[in-house]
């Protein structure tokens, strides 16, 4: 059974949103539905990314034109439910009761229906004016499904607007459906869910218990639903609520009937089934869809291993065969040209003053500035493959190699963030449900190459090996993820017993990628690798320069000279001398200091690029060496902040540190003699 329950207009907070002509537009949904693609098409560039207050979860608003005044758009954290199970559901429901939008548009896919509607039935308790955003119609159709938006809307008392929002198609019809209901013209009656039969009665009997106790702005009906499930958040606020006789009752219901969450999600599950029998027309029987064809590759145990290499190193021969000359000609046709035209028009400056600006401003951030073009095909390759729906397969057909260290499939996402970060790479491991192997996920997190590590290699491995950069960037590629899977099998045994955890987790259809995503990521990321530039890089840039010029000028008898000879006998087991010891040391910052130190240190060395500079420098030996020190080195200052923040404890934030630097050395050591003894 469903209750239909009456016309629902706008709220008084909705009316006062209006009044000051800032409506406020929420949008919810589960992940893989389309909701990030809504969001950067309507808001562009005119968005904010940031945490939520008190939280390390991603927050995400724009403003957009709607009916020529600026609206706010929120994009809430993409969750399955409104249980308090992370805090995602917790944001998501807690801004619809609190904040009360003019209207929350749950976007839900065409092509799976069926997984969508739980959140549409949780959404619709919260008494919210609600609008359903009937995505991927274009995807439901290439796997064969056929939705009916008019029957959809029907059964569920809700407007529902199919739309295909990679193609912009229905997006204005939303807009107006929005509208309409924002300013109270298209009241609606949501069909909710009913609990089981066998508990209506235990429902009733909560909900007479509490009436009156019930806290603004939470309604009544869902507080009992919620105490039903056992919601902890719920749970926890009513007994500070309710009088403590009251609550002793409460307690005895909810304990004598300790199996009613089963009640509560079986009506859902079959109010759900009665609208995909009425709204949704399924494939034929024996008919495969475009997601079926591609999966029986590239989620082959064998064949997906192989597409997945070959897609790695289709990235890495873009960037070379792209990115590498581009980088080339922006250090030869802008950073030397403007070093040399700044000498020139600072030739009456104080030595200091010209050195600080030439070598330390230039010297090291034009030199990080020029791998700009490179770190833009990372970006964009990975954006690609995460917006196509690749992402879950890769995980998938990983799960064998995640066995090895205790681990599954599913730990394999947020290490596959790790090649554009290791920040979201640590913070993704949320994810993961269970303590050790999330706790496992955080300490090898730092050993995927992330693109500025990358970027590095990128920057140095053509020098030394020509036409052979790209086997040796996979080579490092393969060590530095060879490192990540003993480290993990040698802390699973050592440390965690060699527990193991089971995998489940969704496999997304395929679908066509959204380019202005796309674009708009690697704007967003391009523009944050700027910026740090501008301030992080900029900074330790003329923090190198400072230490090489002090006390007397000289680089040789500098401080940061002196610092580099007192660590360079250990930079001399991997072939090191004190400059490469001293990059290395200042990359903790950020990984890209590597090339900005080098690119100070080696500013005075003849005009012909700091690529060639450092080929003619140093032997092939010692660039393997510099290039695997490099891919295990210790992780930067970004991730050690947020892996202390993740564990909340140094311990492991140390163990992560010193793993690091102990595999960095012995691999570094072992490749330089290994080369030396080959003849390199």
């Amino acid at each position: 059974m469903s209750d239909c329950h009456p016309s629902v207009t706008a709220v008084p907070s909705t009316l006062a949103s209006l009044a000051t002509g800032t409506p406020v537009i929420a949008l919810a949904g589960q992940p893989n539905m389309g909701k990030s693609t809504l969001f950067n098409l309507l808001t562009g560039l005119n968005q904010h990314v940031g945490n939520w207050p008190g939280k390390t979860v991603e927050r995400r608003q724009g403003t957009f034109d709607f009916n020529g005044q600026p609206a706010l758009l929120v994009d809430l954290p993409g969750t399955y439910s409104l249980t308090a199970n992370s805090p995602e559901e917790v944001i998501a429901r807690e801004f619809i009761l609190r904040e009360k939008p003019a209207v929350v548009v749950a976007v839900v896919s065409a092509a799976n229906l069926e997984r969508s509607m739980y959140l549409v039935a949780e959404l619709a308790a919260l008494e919210a004016p609600l609008v359903v955003a009937l995505n991927m119609m274009d995807v439901a159709e290439q796997e064969g499904i056929v939705v009916d938006a008019h029957v959809l809307e029907a059964a569920l008392g809700l407007p529902v607007v199919p739309m295909i929002a990679s193609r912009a198609m229905g997006v204005k019809d939303l807009l107006r459906v929005v509208e309409k209901v924002m300013m109270g013209e298209g009241t609606y009656s949501p069909c909710l869910p009913e609990i089981r039969p066998d508990h209506q009665e235990v429902l009733e009997k909560i909900r007479a218990q509490i009436n009156g106790y019930a806290p603004d702005p939470y309604p009544l009906r869902w507080i009992a639903l919620k105490l039903l499930e056992g919601d902890v958040e719920v749970t926890r606020f009513m007994q500070s609520a309710l009088p403590p006789a009251e609550w002793d009752e409460v307690h005895q219901i909810l304990m004598a009937h300790d199996d009613a969450f089963l009640a509560v999600a079986s009506g859902r599950y079959e109010w759900i089934g009665r609208i995909v029998r009425a709204a949704v027309r399924q494939p034929r029987v024996g008919q495969i869809g475009l997601t079926g064809r591609l999966d029986r590759w590239a989620a082959h145990p064998v064949w997906g291993l192989i597409i997945l290499a070959a897609v790695l190193g289709l990235v890495f021969w873009l960037t070379f065969t792209i990115g590498s000359p581009l980088q080339q000609w922006l250090d030869e046709n802008a950073v030397a040209p403007l070093a040399g035209w700044a000498g020139d028009h600072l030739a009456w400056a104080p030595f200091w003053l010209r050195g600080m600006v030439v070598d330390g401003i230039i010297g090291g951030v034009g030199s990080v500035l020029t791998f700009l073009p490179i770190l833009v095909i990372f970006f964009a390759a990975f954006a690609l493959l995460e917006d196509v729906g690749y992402m879950a397969r890769a995980a998938y057909v990983m799960d064998n190699v995640m066995h090895v260290m205790g681990l599954h499939g599913k730990s394999f996402l947020p290490l596959f963030l790790g090649f554009g970060c290791n920040v979201p790479a640590v913070m993704g491991t949320r994810v993961i449900d269970s303590p050790t192997a999330r706790l496992l996920t955080i300490l090898i997190a730092p050993l995927v190459p992330c693109t500025a590590r990358m970027a590095v290699v990128a920057f140095i491995a053509p020098a030394f090996f020509g036409r052979n950069a790209t086997l040796v960037t996979w080579g490092m590629v393969l060590l530095s993820l060879a490192a990540l899977v003993g480290s993990g099998a040698l802390l699973n045994k050592v440390l965690f017993k060699g527990q193991r955890s089971a995998f489940i987790m969704e496999m997304p259809l395929y679908h066509i990628p959204n380019l202005r995503t796309i674009g708009l990521l690697v704007w967003q990321r391009s523009i944050s690798f700027v910026k740090k530039a501008g301030t992080a890089i900029l900074a330790m840039s003329l923090l190198v320069w400072a230490l090489s010029y002090l006390p007397n000028g000289d680089l040789n008898t500098s401080l940061l000279a002196r610092l580099g000879h007192f660590l360079e006998p250990v930079g001399r087991w991997m072939g090191f001398d004190w400059r490469l010891t001293v990059a290395l040391i200042t990359s903790f910052p950020a990984k890209e200091n590597i090339i900005a130190t080098l690119g100070v240190l080696f500013a005075n060395s003849p005009d012909s690029g700091l690529a060639a500079t450092l080929a003619s420098t140093f032997s092939t030996a010692t660039a393997l060496s510099f290039l695997v020190v490099t891919m295990l080195f210790i992780p930067c200052m970004a991730t050690v902040a947020v892996t202390k923040q993740e564990t909340n404890s140094w311990k492991w934030t140390l163990i992560s540190i010193f793993l690091m630097l102990g595999l960095s050395i012995a691999g570094g050591t072992l490749v330089y003699h290994l080369a030396m003894w080959t003849g390199v």
